[in-house]
């Protein structure tokens, strides 16, 4: 039988009942507190994180996510940290191109994504009402595309360290046994396929930032692709290779093929997706659409016997619906990237030099 009186009982119950509720996200602003792993960081996991994020591993709060065991194929993991500015931009915000992007690492080496994980690195004096947009954003892709954040961590610097935030995300997916893409695979006469209109997310980006005075509209493609990579391989299981076209754009990754496969990439600039608006805005900027990023494209490489049918996948998914053949697998000038321009002529494409988009991702 208990000593202490029942009016005592009574008023350390009502203790224990606060002390046990999740606390409560009341700030206006991130302060260097919800860095330092007291009351004011489990008010920011509790009352923003896991609220938007909530599943069952993730509420464990476990220091590492236990998963399902995989039997499936095998376990690929990527990561990617996402500096872009500003923050939120037409047709997404960092919270979801991180998703997005690290989904697409996952779909570019044929894994079906399993689960995400999250950091952020959150400067001091960073509204949480644009916080919580940008983590809504986040929730959001990852429910679309059908893919848990399972653990994560967050940080605080000094005011003026972080731009605002820094988001860092780790994907872990299954490659499917008997699935190989790789760019030794590729061969001369393979097809060049594209899922969409080139540039978007990079000049969407760059006229976000209104220090340009251009007006366009012009919304990032930013999306996951692991659903349209699925449909692509399902209609062409000979494709050789793929890759999304992010940082240093088509030009870029066609020159990464080219050196990795020892073969030319023949490219023809009339069969090239541009959307006018963004071809004026790069005419205008002097920037070739060829090294300005995209973050919901894929660039494919199939066997000729089966350019027609992974064609008409692409053009049949949402995602794909301007997909086109762009150019073909040469075995000269080895290593090389060609462009077939518009005038009959033909010029080589370099890799991007120098970095004339920076913070897009």
């Amino acid at each position: 039988m208990s000593t202490v009186p029942r009016d005592e009982r009574s008023v350390l119950a009502r203790i224990e009942a606060v002390r046990r509720r999740p606390p409560r996200l009341t700030d206006e602003v991130v302060t260097l507190a919800h860095g330092a792993g007291g009351k004011a960081s489990a008010a920011l996991v509790d009352g923003l994180f896991l609220e938007a994020f909530g599943n069952p591993v993730l509420r464990a709060r476990t220091d590492a996510a236990v998963l399902d065991p995989v039997a499936d194929g095998r376990v690929a993991v990527t990561t990617d940290s996402f500096v872009v500015q500003p923050l939120r931009f037409p047709g997404g915000s960092i919270g979801s191109l991180a998703v997005h992007g690290t989904l697409n690492d996952l779909a570019m080496v044929g894994a079906r994504p399993r689960w995400l994980a999250a950091a952020f690195v959150l400067e001091e004096g960073l509204p949480v009402a644009t916080l919580r947009e940008v983590v809504a954003d986040m929730a959001a892709a990852a429910r679309s595309a059908g893919v848990p954040i399972v653990a994560g961590d967050t940080k605080v610097v000094q005011r003026g360290g972080a731009d605002g935030m820094y988001v860092t995300t780790t994907g872990v997916g299954v490659v499917p046994h008997g699935r190989v893409l790789d760019a030794g695979a590729v061969q001369a006469g393979d097809a060049v396929l594209v899922s969409g209109t080139l540039a978007d997310h990079g000049m969407a980006v760059m006229l976000a930032r209104g220090n340009l005075h251009l007006d366009a509209d012009i919304r990032s493609d930013s999306a996951a692709l692991h659903e349209l990579a699925e449909a692509l391989l399902a209609a062409a299981p000979g494709t050789r290779w793929l890759r999304d076209p992010t940082r240093g754009g088509l030009g870029t990754v066609c020159n990464e093929l080219a050196r990795a496969c020892e073969l030319a990439v023949v490219l023809d600039e009339d069969s090239l997706p541009v959307r006018p608006q963004v071809a004026a805005a790069c005419d205008i900027l002097g920037i070739d659409p060829l090294h300005v990023a995209n973050e919901g494209k894929l660039v494919a490489v199939v066997p000729p016997s089966q350019a027609g049918a992974a064609l008409a996948a692409l053009r049949a998914h949402p995602l794909g619906a301007d997909a086109a053949e762009i150019g073909r697998i040469f075995a000269e000038p080895a290593g090389m990237v060609v462009l077939r321009t518009a005038l009959g002529g033909s010029r080589i494409v370099d890799m991007l030099t120098g970095d004339p988009l920076p913070r897009i991702c």
